[in-house]
C-alpha cells in the first residue's frame, strides 16, 4: 500500500473527479476501469467533496475509506460522504453504477429532508449495504430511470434528478437503518445530529462540551446528559472520538510531524496532543503511526 508524501491530503471536487466535468450530479455505468487521470487522482489518500454511490454488479476489489479495507462485492451499495479520507488499490474492473452529488444539489431539495435522511447523516459510520433480491430490482430500476434522465437532459431535469434520487436515498436509508441499528428512531434525534454536525465543523477549533452546548442554547450538564441518553456516549467522548479520527488519518497517510498534526487539530501543545492520543489508544502517536504503517505495508 503506497502512502502520500505530502504534507496535505488532496480534496477533489466533482468536477475535478468525473469523466464529464459535471458541477453538481453525475451517474455513469462502469465497467471500463479508471481513466488516466482519476488514477492519478485516487491511487494516493485522498477526500472528495461530494457524496458517492456504487451500486456493485460484477467484479470486485479493494479500496480504503478511513484506513480500513473494505473488497467491493456484487450486488452491495458502497456509499461514502464528503471528507472521508479515501485510497483505491488495483484490482479488476468493477461493472456497476456510480452516483455522485453535491451538498449544493441536496439543497435543491426545498425541505432539505434530504440531508436528514440516515444514509446521508451515517451516524454509524458505516459504507456497504447488503441488497437482497427484492432490494436490487428495486434498486435497479431506480438507477436505470435516473441514468436514463441523466442521458436525456430534458426539460425540468435537475428536478426529475433529484425526485428519483429521493426515492433511492429514502429506499436506502430504510436498508440502513435495519442494517446498522434495530434503534429506529436514532437516527432521527435531531439534538444529536446537529452536534455532531457542530463538532465536524468546529472540532480543530474547540474541544470543549461547553462551548458546544452554548451554540445548542443548552446547559453543559443537561446536554451531556441528553447526548448520553440519545447516543449512548458522552458529548466530550464524541469530540474526542472526532479529534481522534482526525489524528489517526494524518498520522496513518501523511508524513506531517506529531507538532505539525497536533497544530492543525487545535493542540497548543505537543505533549498534551501525546497524553491525549496515547489515552485513548494506549500507543503515543509516533508508535501509532508506525505500528499502522507496518501493518498495511
Amino acid at each position: 500500500m503506497t502512502h502520500i508524501t505530502e504534507t496535505h491530503i488532496p480534496v477533489y471536487s466533482l468536477e475535478q473527479s468525473s469523466r464529464e466535468g459535471s458541477k453538481l450530479f453525475e451517474i455513469v455505468e462502469s465497467g471500463k476501469g479508471l481513466t488516466q487521470h482519476q488514477k492519478e487522482l485516487f491511487f494516493i489518500p485522498h477526500r472528495l467533496n461530494f457524496y458517492k454511490l456504487v451500486f456493485v454488479k460484477q467484479g470486485s476489489n479493494r479500496h480504503w475509506v478511513d484506513m480500513v479495507p473494505y473488497a467491493l462485492k456484487p450486488n452491495t451499495l458502497n456509499f461514502t460522504a464528503p471528507q472521508q479520507m479515501l485510497l483505491k488499490e488495483e484490482g479488476t474492473a468493477i461493472e456497476g453504477i456510480f452516483i455522485c452529488f453535491t451538498d449544493e444539489f441536496l439543497g435543491l431539495d426545498e425541505n432539505r429532508m434530504l440531508k436528514q435522511l440516515p444514509v446521508i447523516q451515517n451516524p454509524y459510520n458505516g459504507h456497504e449495504l447488503a441488497l437482497s433480491a427484492e432490494d436490487i430490482v428495486f434498486v435497479n430500476d431506480i438507477i436505470t430511470k435516473l441514468l436514463a434522465e441523466y442521458r436525456t437532459k430534458a426539460g425540468w431535469h435537475n428536478s426529475m434528478l433529484l425526485s428519483y434520487l429521493r426515492i433511492l436515498l429514502i429506499y436506502t436509508s430504510r436498508l440502513y437503518t435495519a442494517q446498522f441499528t434495530n434503534d429506529a428512531g436514532l437516527a432521527d434525534r435531531d439534538l444529536l445530529k446537529k452536534f455532531k454536525a457542530l463538532v465536524t465543523e468546529n472540532f480543530t477549533d474547540y474541544h470543549d462540551v461547553v462551548t458546544y452546548a452554548g451554540m445548542l442554547h443548552l446547559s453543559a450538564g443537561h446536554f451531556s446528559e441528553l447526548i448520553k441518553e440519545q447516543s449512548g456516549k458522552t458529548a466530550i467522548e464524541h469530540i474526542h472520538d472526532r479529534l481522534l479520527l482526525e489524528a489517526k488519518r494524518m498520522l496513518f497517510h501523511t508524513n506531517n510531524s506529531i507538532k505539525e498534526i497536533a497544530f492543525e487539530l487545535g493542540f497548543q501543545d505537543a505533549s498534551y496532543f501525546n497524553r491525549f492520543f496515547k489515552r485513548l489508544t494506549s500507543d503515543t502517536p509516533l508508535v501509532y503511526r508506525n505500528t499502522i504503517r507496518e501493518m498495511y505495508r
